[in-house]
């Protein structure tokens, strides 16, 4: 249970650093926006509830099996996931933010594909975060067309 913990909040806890480092500000702000945005206050709720998804679908697979595939796309889709928001909203390059995206959703889907005949339940825990990521990939786009 203590590497379930340490997974928790080594995933939340980076997910809210990378958040409150590189927030949307005034950029975001004045960016122009599709008609179909969520509140500001959803974000936060829906990635603190996504990352603890994360962590322990990542928890699931290391303690069996820490050196598979499945695990290697674990760690890519953080490392994507963590460098959207500095690209995005430090950097304000829309367009890479979205290319981000785009190799952020495979490397979720390749994890679902790999886990899902060794631990549906790893796998399951996956899909809302391949359903906000393919959300927020169409929310990206968007933007970028109108900017």
């Amino acid at each position: 249970m203590f590497q379930l913990l340490l997974f928790v909040v080594g995933v939340v806890g980076l997910g809210w650093l990378i958040g409150t480092t590189n927030p949307p500000g005034e950029w975001y702000a004045g960016l122009a926006k599709p008609g179909f945005v969520p509140p500001n206050w959803a974000f936060p709720l829906a990635w603190t509830i996504l990352y603890t998804l994360i962590a322990v679908a990542g928890w699931r697979t290391f303690r069996r099996e820490p050196g598979s595939k499945a695990m290697l796309a674990w760690a890519a889709q953080m490392v994507l996931n963590f460098a959207w928001s500095p690209v995005m909203f430090t950097m304000h390059q829309i367009g890479a933010a979205l290319v981000i995206l785009i190799a952020l959703f495979a490397a979720i889907v390749t994890y679902i594909g790999l886990e899902l005949s060794r631990d549906r339940l790893a796998a399951a825990l996956f899909a809302p975060y391949a359903a906000w990521v393919a959300f927020a990939g169409v929310l990206n786009a968007a933007i970028w067309r109108l900017n």
